[in-house]
């Protein structure tokens, strides 16, 4: 009897340390962009509406395991995620790429490290750790996105930090990460994905929203998407927004706002003009119909404008 009840222990731990999640009710649906590589898409929206799920992420099965590009904005979301890739295969989690350390795509990693997934991530995502705005960001997520959100989520550090561009092959696939420094954030990469010649893109590229500036560097982000290269591939999955068959078209979005950006403030900082009197001037038609312009315009603005003021200063 003694040993029945210590076998049935044993079977029983390994269940008894899953950490459990409260369970996400968002719609999300798997996208196949070939018979191997899926990926789920977040709303078009601001980070804490939708519980959260306002980002893209992926994921390639390769006969040597499964790998993961971004995790999403709670442990909920992650762990859907993982329910999703189990319906498609049962192959270990081997890898999670995280594209960058932004709240809305990293508070998921711990589901995929707790299922024995090694974080690869770019140089500057331990800027973002050490950072006085990841840890007020945290506490205002417990708050706005609880219960998805709460005293058990944590930041999880890369266990493998990327500081250049390199390929590897896996089971089959041939996985190229390039690193694109600072960015859209402290530090960025993008994976292609071959033979499937998918491309993921994190936040470098956004569709059918205004994208999100923050401390992102917009001269390099421009350069960078300038440089990117789109021909041959199949498709393109933005950071945010639906997938594309016609990548070098995707780019036209974010290329466009972050040069009117710079064009529009550039030319106000050296009239020497204040922050209002540009933004008041300045003709937001083109974009003000997109979703989040609302809410993040003004705020990209004027991170834009500081930022162009520093420049000026440095020149």
């Amino acid at each position: 009897m003694k040993s029945l009840l210590i076998l049935l222990l044993m079977l029983l731990s390994p269940l008894c340390a899953a950490t459990e999640y409260a369970p996400a009710t968002v719609e999300m649906r798997l996208q196949a962009l070939s018979p191997d590589v899926y990926y789920v898409q977040g709303k078009a929206r601001v980070a804490t509406d939708n519980q959260g799920f306002v980002s893209n992420a992926g994921f390639i099965i390769t006969s040597d395991g499964v790998i993961v590009f971004d995790a999403l904005g709670t442990p909920s979301l992650a762990h859907m995620l993982l329910g999703l890739i189990r319906t498609r295969t049962n192959q270990p989690i081997k890898r999670v790429y995280a594209s960058h350390y932004h709240a809305d795509h990293i508070y998921g990693l711990q589901v995929f490290k707790e299922a024995g997934a090694v974080i690869y991530a770019p140089k500057g995502a331990n800027d973002y750790l050490e950072s006085e705005t990841a840890a007020e960001r945290l506490d205002e997520r417990r708050f706005s996105l609880e219960p998805w959100v709460d005293e058990n989520t944590i930041l999880v550090p890369p266990d493998e930090i990327i500081e250049s561009s390199s390929s590897i092959t896996i089971g089959g696939k041939r996985i190229t990460i390039n690193f694109q420094g600072k960015a859209h954030s402290d530090g960025d990469l993008i994976m292609l994905v071959e033979p499937d010649n998918v491309l993921f893109s994190g936040d470098l590229i956004f569709e059918e929203r205004i994208p999100f500036i923050g401390n992102g560097d917009t001269a390099h982000w421009l350069q960078t998407l300038e440089k990117l290269e789109t021909g041959g591939l199949h498709a393109l999955v933005p950071g945010h927004g639906p997938a594309s068959f016609d990548p070098a078209a995707t780019l036209g979005l974010t290329r466009r706002y972050l040069q009117f950006m710079r064009n529009t403030f550039t030319a106000g900082v050296e009239d020497l003009l204040s922050f209002d009197e540009i933004y008041a001037q300045t003709d937001w038609s083109q974009f003000e119909h997109l979703p989040t312009f609302s809410d993040g315009n003004r705020i990209n603005a004027y991170q834009v404008f500081l930022s162009l003021e520093q420049e000026l200063l440095n020149q």
